[in-house]
């Protein structure tokens, strides 16, 4: 199991620099970042670009992996998308992931003034995204006609310097973003059941997240793949049980998940006074488990 962090994009330059490079220090296996254009009870603060601010990461650090947590078509063409991520590819030497989502309905993706769509409609819409990403990543010269997305001999040359692609992280709990999954990604992410999010018990997630997987490795199945080959994630923050009491909580949570199957778990960098608030001596204490849980695998 490889234990990886997620920094928000709230911090000025001076201490989002020092915070990547700690979490690099700390011996994370990657940080993500959140790419929305802000964020719930964030809306009313500063709140950055992701993929910006993954490439100020990328100048900082050396071997971390960077990846977004996750990349939705709320605001995303995939032509113009496809050429940031090679870019991003080539400045960190190889060292990103591109999370991926369908995206919600949520404040942020009126901010461009488009009608909201029905979650059919997104559904067919991250279909698309995928889709056409695959393919602008994968080939240098494009051509496709969608009824959200399209591209017109669109070039992504020189390609990425991970091949073929980037990997792909899909985050998906219904059965065709599941399908998506396993069709495309090379790693699949979920935050959990989200009807336990609040009344729930750690026994009812850690059963709804074990389901999940289960119809994770049906969509492998239909795709003729093997279900070893896709990576599960977990991103903490959105689970019905405290895991960051402690330390020790911490390692009993993350034994329990690798139980189940969940191969990288993720835990957000403290922001003090916000839902992601952590003491700073729990979360470096956390990251030292990295080499322990490793051996989970």
């Amino acid at each position: 199991m490889r234990l990886s962090t997620v920094i928000l994009p709230v911090h000025a330059r001076a201490e989002a620099v020092a915070r990547w490079r700690r979490a690099e220090d700390l011996g994370f296996a990657t940080a993500y970042t959140y790419d929305h254009l802000s964020w719930r009870t964030f809306r009313d603060g500063p709140w950055y670009d992701a993929l910006l601010t993954l490439a100020q990461a990328a100048a900082v650090t050396e071997r971390m992996r960077l990846g977004t947590l996750v990349t939705t078509p709320n605001f995303r063409h995939p032509v113009t998308l496809a050429k940031d991520v090679m870019t991003l590819d080539d400045v960190s030497g190889g060292r990103v992931t591109l999370g991926l989502g369908a995206g919600t309905d949520g404040f942020d993706a009126a901010a461009l003034g488009l009608p909201a769509l029905t979650p059919r409609q997104r559904a067919d819409r991250f279909a698309e995204l995928v889709d056409h990403l695959d393919r602008l990543l994968t080939t240098p010269d494009v051509t496709v006609d969608g009824e959200y997305f399209s591209a017109h001999e669109a070039r992504t040359i020189p390609g990425c310097v991970q091949r073929p692609r980037v990997p792909f992280a899909v985050a998906a709990t219904g059965p065709r973003g599941l399908k998506l999954a396993a069709r495309y990604g090379q790693a699949w992410v979920t935050t959990g059941d989200p009807a336990t999010f609040e009344d729930g018990t750690a026994a009812q997630s850690r059963a709804a997240i074990a389901r999940q997987m289960e119809r994770l490795e049906a969509a492998c199945a239909a795709e003729n793949r093997d279900p070893a080959s896709i990576e599960r994630v977990l991103l903490t923050g959105f689970l019905p049980e405290d895991a960051f009491a402690s330390v020790d909580a911490f390692e009993d949570f993350a034994h329990a998940h690798a139980a189940l199957g969940i191969t990288e778990i993720v835990v957000h960098d403290p922001i003090p006074d916000t839902q992601f608030a952590l003491d700073e001596t729990i979360y470096a204490g956390i990251a030292e488990l990295a080499p322990t849980l490793a051996a989970l695998d």
